[in-house]
Order: structure tokens, then C-alpha cells, then sequence
């Protein structure tokens, strides 16, 4: 999607009907975001929808007709909404999907009786067409388990088969926040499978949770949301891993305007400039957009190497409060095919720096992508995104073939990597013009650090002591940390711990001086390296 389509559909927002209007804040984007390539923001990987049956004549809105009819899944009788898609060994699609009747009286709002639908397609963007029922929920996300199961979320619980056709059995996940603050309850949840197994979850305020299968209890492990600290109504949050990094595209349902952040563990996030996306990014080929009024519950179908190959939304064509039974308006979900990027490594093996006077990054050739005889080489730019979203960076000086992959060398100025970069990116362009994209690996990043997390201080008066477990939910071990406990900044005691594996857990203690710890003042514990602090959990009174 280039700079020219997003000024027109920001432009076709702006002139939404009055009723719309009262459902709208209009966020005022940095000014620098003006100053983005394409390639800058995320929704600059949407593609035109591919071609289907095109009819006007059909329920909704003008602004989505006419449109794509066998895209996803729609029937006149059942407003869909959110759900994402699986695919099987006999390469079959399956769509999870809830709906709910479109003449229920209470129309949009009959949501919290939802129904959960296992639909097949012989084709990723549909038409999909309902298989059986699985049970009653809301907001549905598949994945499967390392033992081969399926777990189908929704709000509350989850439905678990030994296969996609079932038979479903109803169960509910146990969470344990740790000491910590549940960030806005444990609603809209969404799963990424880490790199042994384990899960990795995000809930609708923004708090992430690990579970070592993906059933056994979920442990709470920060203590403030990830989202970016910027104003909004977020929800929706969608995460998954590739090869490389975790991906989080969040949305701020007023503002309607989502964020995308990036992350080596989960854990600690970058947020990327631009739109993740915006309302009218299903657009045809031949320019036509169906200007669905709200995109919501967004989630990936990825393909072998973790990269997002299309997205499904739940789009409807008015405010949900106009949405009626037996009217006009309703609900479908929509998929939208996307450009996955390119596969790229670093071949420097030391760590890039300011002073570096070449970085050579290789372009994997894949089926149906010739780097050596498809990129517009000079188009091409490499280094931080905060550089290369804007088009700056580090510029190719030559090339030379690899078989058929492509090994590039940059001059290393102006790449703006620093020592905490874990993926640095390119953007570019092939002969044809079109968008081209990826981010690196780094020979020398860890991307299974460990992740040390404690539980909150305990005090025991009779013994004058205070004990803290620690915990490693990291997939390596820990090395030595040494271990500060601190109440409202002022140091009570530290002590040193062992190396610990993935998933074990040690307790410390030591003896505050007499007469200053308070249970009535916020806690500190700071996880230091090498004198470098690492981490600090946080804990406050409630």
C-alpha cells in the first residue's frame, strides 16, 4: 500500500456521516510519520484481496458495495465476526469463526452469545463454508499444541480436540498472576508458540503470560502493559513468532488506528513508527475499496517460516449500535493476503557499531523469489528502522552471488545500529516497483535470553527476614545475578544467585536493618549482570 492510497483513505474517514463521527477520535499522528517510505508502516504490506465473485446486490452499506462476496466467510443469515485459520496436512483450511443470527433482535449486540464455527475452504482467502458447531463463545483463536491437539480459545475457556473435526471438550485455563496486577482482566487473548514449545500470551490490557504446554497454568510475568505509551483505547491485540522475532499489532478501537511492535523474547518491545492499519485496507486490484467501517479482531495465518501470509479481520459496514436484526447492516470476516518479506542474516560476526566499515547481509532465494535477478539493487537500504523507515540507512557498495541467494554488502555508515539492536531491517524495491522488505538475523543476538522474574517480597517479622522467589521462564539459563531489593528506590538487601535453567526457581533471603521495612510501601527487586541492570520487576501496594 503506497503513501498516495493511505492519504486517501485517511481523507475518506474524514468525511464519515455525523452519526459515524461520534464513534470516531481522530488521533493526531507524530509529524514525523509524514516523512515515511513506503515499506515504513506496517499496513504497506497489504495486497489488493484476490479476485472473486463481485456483487452489489447483497446486504450492507454503499461503501461495501459491491464487493468480493466469497471472500472469507458471509451468509446473509449469521453475522461473523472474529477468527482465525488453520491448515491441515491434506491442505485443507479451517476457519474458526464465531457468529451470532443476524435477526437476533438485539443485533450487534448479541455478541456475548456467540457461537463458535469450524468452517473449510479449499483455498486461504475462502470462500469458507460451515462444518459443525464447536460451542458457545466469543472472540475464537486456534493453535496447536506440541502434541498434535487443538486448542480453540474464546472469552472465558477454551475447546480442546484430538483433531480439527473434534468431538470438543469445554475446559478453562487457570492463570496465576504472580503477585502482580491482572492489566484490565483476562479477556481477547492471543498466543504465540515459543521456540521449545511453551506459549507465550498477551491479554486485552497488555500483560504477558507464559505457559510451559500451552494448558498448564499461565504465569503472569510483567507488572505494566507493552503497549506503546501512547493515548488510547487498546484491544484486540494479536502476537506471533517467526523464525526471528515476536510480532504484537494492538488496536485502539476509538481512535481506530493500530500499532505495530516487535520483540526478540516477548518480553521487551519496540514499537515501529506508522500504522499497523487503518479502515479501507481491503482494496482490489484495480483500485476499488471495500470501506468496511471498523476493522477488528485481527489475526495471522503464517506460513513455514512463521511470516504472516495473510490477516483476517471481522469487519462490519456501520457503528455496531446501528446494526440491527433484520436490517441492512451486518458482519463478516474478511482475509487479506499480505507481502511476507524477504529472508534475511547478517554475516558479520562481531557486533555491529558505529565504526563498522562494512555489514554484509545475505538474501535468501525461495521459491518463486529471484533475489540476484528480481531486486532493483540500489533501491535497497539497511540498519535500524528507525533509520530505514524514513528512508536513510546504510546503502549497497556491491554484490556477488551466493547459489542462488544474494550476498550484499553495505557501507556501514549511517546504519544506526546499536548494541541493543536484535533485527535490523531493509526496504526496497523490485525491477517490477514493487514494495520488498525483511528483517536480519544477528550471528551474535541471543534469541532465547533468560528471563528472570520474581514473586513479591515476604516479610517475616517473628524472624526479622525477607525472602524472595526467583524465577527463570527464559528458554536459557540465567548465568550469576545478583539480586537488589528495594522499597521506594532505597536499597534493602541484595544477594547473589546461581545460574538457573530454563524453568527452575531459587529463593533468597536476607535481613533488612531493624525498623525499616514496611508492608505498606511499594517493592523493587533489580536483576543485575556484569553491574548492568537487566530488569526490574515492580510491586506495589494494593
Amino acid at each position: 500500500m503506497n503513501i498516495q492510497k493511505l492519504k486517501l483513505l485517511l481523507a475518506t474517514a474524514c468525511l464519515a456521516p455525523l452519526p459515524l463521527i461520534a464513534q470516531i477520535t481522530e488521533r493526531e499522528r507524530p509529524a514525523e510519520w509524514k516523512h515515511l517510505i513506503t515499506g515504513g508502516r506496517y499496513m504497506d504490506r497489504f495486497e489488493a484481496m484476490p479476485e472473486g465473485t463481485l456483487s452489489g446486490d447483497t446486504w450492507g452499506a454503499d461503501s461495501v458495495r459491491p464487493r468480493y462476496i466469497d471472500n472469507g466467510i458471509e451468509r446473509p443469515d449469521i453475522s461473523f465476526w472474529g477468527g482465525n485459520i488453520l491448515q491441515t496436512p491434506d491442505r485443507k483450511y479451517h476457519l474458526f469463526v464465531c457468529g451470532w443470527p443476524e435477526s437476533a433482535p438485539k443485533g450487534h449486540m448479541e455478541w456475548p452469545n456467540s457461537t463458535v464455527y469450524h468452517a473449510t475452504g479449499d483455498r486461504l482467502h475462502g470462500p469458507f463454508t460451515i462444518q459443525d458447531t464447536i460451542g458457545k463463545g466469543h472472540n475464537p483463536e486456534a493453535f496447536v499444541l506440541n502434541d498434535g491437539r487443538i486448542v480453540v480459545y474464546v472469552i472465558d475457556g477454551y475447546y480442546i480436540a484430538d483433531q480439527v473435526n473434534g468431538p470438543w471438550q469445554y475446559g478453562k485455563f487457570t492463570f496465576n498472576p504472580r503477585d502482580r496486577k491482572i492489566i484490565e482482566g483476562l479477556s481477547n487473548l492471543s498466543f504465540a508458540k515459543r521456540q521449545d514449545g511453551s506459549y507465550l500470551m498477551v491479554c486485552r490490557g497488555g500483560g504477558i503470560w507464559i505457559s510451559k504446554d500451552g494448558i498448564a497454568p499461565y504465569e503472569q510475568i510483567t507488572d505494566k502493559r507493552v503497549y506503546p505509551p501512547v493515548k488510547g483505547e487498546f484491544e484486540d491485540p494479536v502476537i506471533w513468532r517467526d523464525s526471528l522475532q515476536y510480532h504484537l499489532i494492538v488496536n485502539d478501537w476509538l481512535g481506530r488506528i493500530a500499532f505495530y511492535q516487535r520483540s526478540k523474547d516477548g518480553i521487551h518491545w519496540v514499537t515501529e513508527q506508522g500504522e499497523a492499519y487503518v479502515p479501507g485496507i481491503s482494496f482490489h486490484r484495480d483500485g476499488h475499496v471495500e470501506h468496511w467501517f471498523k476493522y477488528e479482531r485481527p489475526k495471522v495465518f503464517q506460513d513455514k517460516q512463521g511470516r504472516v501470509e495473510q490477516m483476517n479481520f471481522a469487519v462490519i459496514d456501520t457503528v455496531k449500535w446501528d446494526d440491527h436484526g433484520n436490517d441492512n447492516h451486518s458482519s463478516k470476516n474478511i482475509c487479506i493476503p499480505m507481502n511476507k518479506g524477504m529472508l534475511l542474516s547478517v554475516l558479520n560476526r562481531t557486533p555491529i557499531t558505529a565504526s563498522t566499515e562494512i555489514i554484509q547481509v545475505k538474501i535468501l532465494a525461495e521459491e518463486g523469489f529471484d533475489p540476484v535477478r528480481e531486486i532493483d539493487v540500489p533501491s535497497l537500504r539497511f540498519g535500524s528502522y528507525n533509520e530505514v523507515n524514513f528512508g536513510r540507512g546504510s546503502q549497497v557498495i556491491r554484490t556477488e552471488s551466493s547459489g542462488k541467494d544474494l550476498i550484499l554488502t553495505f557501507d556501514g555508515r549511517g546504519s544506526g545500529i546499536t548494541p541493543d539492536e536484535f533485527a535490523p531491517k531493509m526496504i526496497g524495491k523490485d525491477k517490477q516497483g514493487k514494495m520488498l522488505f525483511g528483517y536480519a538475523s544477528l550471528p551474535y543476538a541471543d534469541y532465547t535470553p533468560p528471563l528472570l522474574s520474581s514473586l513479591r517480597p515476604v516479610y517475616r517479622k517473628d524472624k526479622n527476614e525477607v525472602r524472595v522467589e526467583i524465577r527463570n521462564f527464559g528458554l536459557s539459563a540465567s548465568g550469576e545475578t545478583t539480586i537488589e531489593v528495594k522499597q521506594n528506590g532505597m536499597l534493602m538487601g541484595s544477594r547473589k544467585i546461581k545460574a538457573l535453567k530454563p524453568y527452575e526457581k531459587t529463593e533468597l533471603a536476607f535481613t533488612p536493618k531493624k525498623g525499616e521495612w514496611t508492608d505498606k510501601a511499594g517493592y523493587q527487586v533489580v536483576f543485575l549482570r556484569d553491574g548492568q541492570v537487566v530488569e526490574t520487576n515492580n510491586f506495589t501496594i494494593q
